[in-house]
């Protein structure tokens, strides 16, 4: 541990960060922007491009420390912290550090960044308020989205009710809760009331009727024979493969009109003459002479042909598989965040190939046990692209960590395939903004994520996010009391046009909450609202600003 000048007295409604990756940028800017809160960020080393961005913030105190350990917690004031969030991209790391600081300060509210689901699901019960939070789970239902061209599928269940982003021609008017308008220049979409037809896309309340918002997009049901057909017949082998076998069929023909033959024998026949055991002789009839004549020379051409076949397909393996798709997405990158792409993308049932230059990318396993395709090479190599059939893909989503390897993969498969929709993951926020155009579109993990973690570690009330386009939309739960002062406002007054949309309200004891509730509704002392709103939207709710 380097040495640390003696810290100066931090107010009790500062929070402390530990990392220095882009998330931690992100987190740093959102608490003092939007929240108007001091930070204090540890990181490993000051002299770092990250460190040096959030040093330049207002508001913001950098500690240089090794490690997480319980010096770099009280020197960063610890005891007196209204939050922690500890965001350095090892699980265990993280899970360790958690612990040490709730040694010395065991209420305080915590927030985890843990990239296995499973683990971080489990660890929550060690810590008496903890939050764990994954970017890569945030991030991924967004590029999704922004892969094929629609509203992501993704329901959010809050209370009793199930909400969903949809296209406003899917739903019926009475059931959508407000209109989602997503602007250029705005810092987050535009939240517009139900009636205003401006906007086309909608968060909506499900009713329990059949709908998806991609099922414009959904495969015919003959679609996946067809796509075996072509699998299978549409290759140099499947030709010959399919000319022999149709001799075979001819050679069955020729013996069951000839000899009037039931089904079964002409079967049984046709087969003994493709094995080579014809019965032959001058007095045999001249047709089966010529049934007999097809059916061996086929059969001696037909076994070579099936060994071929195997072997080809064991020595390929899943490149093969790979450059007979067509319509599929390419997933570029297995990581975290590819992984959890795919893992969606399969859901939804589109095919999928994966690429990665590592055959030990965390990803690899989810890809063998769901049978996708995956191609081992450098993703931003034209062969590479080509080895995934990226002429006949529909979409390519590149999201390794390199913003140098995702925009020349984008750039090579634009190139390789015109029309193709390219989704690509940027660290840079302003470079992502500068590259996109019509069919590019960017996304940063950390900017999708950030609003969520600084919400989850300043209380409890964030409840969901919902992504539309590059920006994240907050579903929170806020008391009528407390700093906000809603008591006494009609639920109309508390809307704000563009920012913040009341979707619910709890009186006070009641169990259900009032999913459409009348705006002249006065609120009361002890009621609960639930809210959609940007992040500038709920930050002014909570200051009591709005």
């Amino acid at each position: 541990m380097t040495a640390q000048p003696e810290p100066t007295a931090q107010p009790e409604d500062h929070v402390i960060i530990g990392g220095a990756n882009a998330l931690t940028a992100r987190m740093a800017e959102e608490l003092t922007a939007r929240y108007g809160l001091t930070v204090t960020v540890i990181v490993p080393s000051a002299a770092t491009p990250t460190a040096r961005r959030m040093a330049a913030l207002a508001d913001v105190r950098i500690l240089e420390h090794a490690e997480l350990d319980a010096d770099a917690f009280l020197a960063a004031g610890l005891p007196t912290a209204s939050g922690l969030a500890i965001l350095h991209q090892d699980d265990l790391g993280n899970f360790h550090a958690a612990l040490r600081a709730q040694e010395i300060r065991p209420d305080i509210r915590m927030v985890v960044a843990i990239s296995n689901a499973a683990l971080g699901y489990r660890i929550q019960r060690f810590f008496a308020d903890c939050a764990v939070l994954s970017e890569a789970q945030m991030a991924a239902p967004s590029l999704v989205a922004a892969a094929l061209g629609e509203p992501a599928p993704s329901h959010v269940r809050l209370g009793n009710r199930t909400l969903y982003v949809a296209r406003r021609e899917d739903v019926g008017a009475g059931l959508i809760v407000c209109g989602l308008a997503e602007t250029v220049d705005a810092a987050a979409p535009r939240l517009l009331p139900p009636d205003d037809l401006t906007d086309d896309i909608v968060l909506a309340v499900a009713d329990g009727s059949p709908r998806n918002p991609l099922s414009r997009r959904r495969r015919h049901r003959l679609a996946a024979p067809l796509r075996l057909a072509r699998r299978v017949f549409w290759t140099k082998m499947g030709l010959v493969f399919g000319s022999l076998l149709a001799v075979l069929v001819a050679g069955f023909v020729l013996l069951a009109l000839t000899f009037h033959l039931t089904g079964l024998t002409a079967i049984y026949l046709t087969f003994l003459d493709a094995a080579g055991a014809a019965v032959t002789g001058p007095q045999v009839p001249s047709t089966e002479k010529v049934a007999q004549f097809l059916l061996t020379f086929d059969g001696m051409a037909f076994l070579p042909l099936v060994t071929a076949a195997i072997v080809g397909s064991r020595i390929q393996g899943n490149r093969a598989s790979a450059s007979s798709l067509t319509g599929h997405v390419i997933v570029a990158g297995l990581g975290d965040v590819g992984s959890r792409v795919v893992g969606q993308l399969h859901d939804l049932g589109y095919d999928v190939v994966g690429i990665d230059k590592r055959a030990d990318a965390s990803g690899m396993a989810m890809a063998r046990r769901l049978g996708v395709p995956v191609v081992v090479g450098d993703t931003n190599r034209e062969e590479t692209l080509r080895s995934a059939a990226v002429g006949s893909c529909q979409a390519i989503v590149s999201v390794t960590d390199s913003d140098i390897v995702n925009l020349e993969t984008a750039l090579n498969a634009e190139a390789l395939s015109s029309g193709l929709r390219v989704v690509i993951r940027l660290n840079d926020d302003d470079l992502a903004a500068r590259v996109e155009h019509d069919d590019t579109v960017s996304r940063s993990t950390s900017y999708l994520a950030a609003p969520a973690f600084a919400a989850a570690v300043l209380d409890h009330q964030v409840r969901r996010t919902i992504a539309v386009g590059r920006h994240v939309l907050l579903l929170a739960e806020v008391a009528a009391d407390g700093e906000a002062r809603l008591a006494g406002r009609a639920v109309a007054d508390v809307h704000k046009p563009g920012t913040l949309r009341v979707v619910a309200l709890r009186r006070r004891g009641a169990d259900e909450a009032d999913w459409s509730p009348d705006r002249t509704t006065v609120i009361s002392t002890g009621d609960q609202l639930i809210v959609l709103a940007t992040r500038a939207g709920l930050s002014a709710v909570l200051t009591g600003d709005s």
